[in-house]
Order: C-alpha cells, then sequence, then structure tokens
C-alpha cells in the first residue's frame, strides 16, 4: 500500500506542546502515513526539528527517540510505570495549584511590570542549551519532509519564514520568543517575537503544488471556551488563547473561501489548490490548564499531554483517515458560519 502523504501544521503553546509530541508520536507508528513537509511555531518549531531530524535520517524510530529526548530535557515524565500514579492528578488541579503559589504570581507579576531587558531569563539560558545541542546540519538538510518555522518582524509587524540554512538556533529561539519574558532575538539585524502572533502555524508554505493537499493541523489553542471568563487571570488566559488562535484562523477562513469560490463556479476548480484541512486536539483537555501550565514546565502536566495527544491522533486515524486524500474532515463552512 502506497502512504498517504500529508503536511503538518504544529501550533505553539509553551509546555503544551507536549500534547503534540503526542500525536506526533502515534502518527510516526503509522506507516500508511508518509510526512511530506512541516510548518513549526515555537513549540512546534522545536516539534518538527526533532521529527525533521530522525526522518531525514529515513527513520520514524530516530524522530520518535528524538521527540523523547527533547521533552525528557524541557522536563517531562517519561517513565511509562508511574502512568497509573500521573493519571491519578488532575490537570485543572496543579494548574491553580501553579497559578496560586507565591513564586509564580511574583514572576507573574514581574513581567507584566519590568522588562526582560533587565531582568534577563533564565528561562532563555535554559531552552539556549537545549535547541544548541539539536542537530541542524540534518534538520537543514534537503532530506526528509519540508521543514519550516515562523517568527514574527518586531519592526514590521510581519511573519519571518524560515527554512533550509536559514533555521538555526536562533531562529527557533525567536520563534518562541514571548515578548514580556525574552528579550526580542536578533537575527542579521532584525529582531522577532514568538511567531504565533503572526502564524500558529503559518499554513501558506504548505500550499506549494509539489506538497500534498492534506494539511493536519495539531491545535493545542482551545478555539471556544463555553464559559465567559469573568476573573482576571481566566481574562488574561482567554486573551492569551485568542491571540494565539487570530492567525490561524484567518488563514483558514481564506481557505474556506478559496473553497466557496470553487463551489459556486466563479473561480476555475483548478486556479488554486483545493486544500484539505484536518485537525486533532483535545479542547476539553486544553480548558483545564491555562498559561500558567504553558510557561511552567509541570512533568506531570506534560506526561498526561502527552498521553492526550497520542490518545487524539489514534481517535482521528481511526474515525478520518480514509478522508485523506479525499476531502476535509474539518468542516470549515460551518466553523465560520
Amino acid at each position: 500500500m502506497t502512504p498517504k502523504r500529508i503536511n503538518l501544521a504544529l501550533q505553539g503553546g509553551g509546555a503544551h506542546g507536549a500534547f503534540t509530541w503526542g500525536v506526533l508520536d502515534r502518527i510516526l507508528t503509522d506507516e500508511r502515513l508518509e510526512i511530506a513537509a512541516i510548518s513549526g511555531t515555537s513549540a512546534g518549531a522545536l516539534n518538527g526539528a526533532a521529527v525533521k531530524r530522525g526522518l531525514a535520517h529515513g527513520s520514524r524510530e530516530l524522530a520518535r527517540e528524538t521527540l523523547e529526548n527533547l521533552w525528557t530535557d524541557i522536563g517531562a515524565e517519561t517513565d511509562e510505570r508511574l502512568a497509573p500514579w500521573l493519571d491519578a492528578f488532575s490537570p485543572m488541579a496543579i494548574s491553580q495549584a501553579i497559578e496560586m503559589s507565591p513564586l509564580y504570581q511574583m514572576s507573574d507579576g514581574l513581567g507584566r511590570t519590568v522588562s526582560p531587558y533587565l531582568t534577563g531569563s533564565l528561562s532563555e539560558q535554559a531552552l539556549r542549551k537545549i535547541v544548541d545541542g539539536m542537530d541542524f546540519e540534518t534538520i537543514c538538510s534537503d532530506k526528509g519532509p519540508q521543514f519550516c518555522i515562523c517568527a514574527t518582524n518586531v519592526r514590521t509587524g510581519k511573519i519571518k519564514i524560515f527554512t533550509g540554512e536559514t533555521i538555526g538556533v536562533d531562529s527557533i529561539l525567536a520563534s518562541a520568543c514571548l515578548p514580556t519574558l525574552f528579550p526580542a532575538v536578533e537575527i542579521e539585524g532584525e529582531f522577532f517575537w514568538d511567531g504565533g502572533y503572526t502564524g500558529n502555524p503559518a499554513l501558506f508554505p504548505l500550499f506549494e503544488p509539489h506538497l500534498p493537499r492534506d494539511i493536519l493541523v495539531v491545535n493545542i489553542n482551545p478555539l471556544e471556551r463555553p464559559e465567559l471568563p469573568v476573573t482576571a487571570r481566566d481574562i488574561q488566559n482567554r486573551i492569551n488563547e485568542i491571540s494565539f488562535n487570530s492567525s490561524l484562523l484567518r488563514e483558514l477562513r481564506a481557505i474556506e473561501f478559496v473553497q466557496r469560490l470553487t463551489r459556486s463556479g466563479k473561480i476555475p476548480s483548478d486556479a488554486m489548490k483545493d486544500v484539505l484541512v484536518h485537525m486533532v486536539a483535545d479542547d476539553p483537555l486544553m480548558r483545564q490548564l491555562s498559561v500558567a501550565t504553558k510557561t511552567v514546565a509541570n512533568p506531570i502536566v506534560m506526561a498526561q499531554l502527552r498521553t492526550a495527544g497520542h490518545r487524539a491522533a489514534d481517535a482521528f486515524l481511526d474515525r478520518d483517515f480514509d478522508r485523506i486524500g479525499n476531502e476535509s474532515s474539518v468542516d470549515l463552512e460551518a466553523m465560520f458560519a
């Protein structure tokens, strides 16, 4: 059986990127799929780089191993023997405990009132150490899936796409640079912040003619929350989610607009690429979490997110595998009705 080729679009979201780790780990075990291209932002860029390294060497197992090593370095608990114990902890309870801790409240307050240019950042140094250890010779090569990451140009407010040899330690750090926590990352005289503001993740690099039609979006920021946020912390959390989903929703709306024009006959069916959209997410779980568990890498939460990602990918493959190559499994018309 010839594998179905897909493109991956990997959202950013700090430590919540462990959910994407679980999704990718499951996809890499399914030889019915071939990953043709990856677009990633922030944590999605880190995950994408790990997958790219393994697949560039022609090894799914190496990709899985690189992912696990990455998240172990970040602080995830990877001992499967502890899984039954980890499930005893509620993600919501852990998130609330972090939010109420004096240390988190102090650091959160500092981030809102004191410039990172004055305080520096231990978190940035820790992340740089992890990224420094990546195999960029392989990640930047033409082997394996096409790979790109994005950051936001501070001066122009425009998206910047890094591909090939332009991908490196600084571009990945730029893609993950939250401006209240880290100083802007300088690359060739320009300064960059987190790519989530302009492309979370960027879909348009995946529209190239030689790439497959199918884009699988791994979404780790809840698109909807049924309850109105009324506390100051809940309001800030929802603002964060809306901000980091806005660029993705704009690109999905553009895809839906093209599909509508094609269906109505207003443009020829072959005038623009007919993109098929799929999505893996677990909004009920993500609604239990907050910015606190994005910025504080809690090993229990990350282990639970990995398990949830694996489960969500499994459900997608069981439910929608036959749609890949044939039709979207996301109803964009209903999404934007």
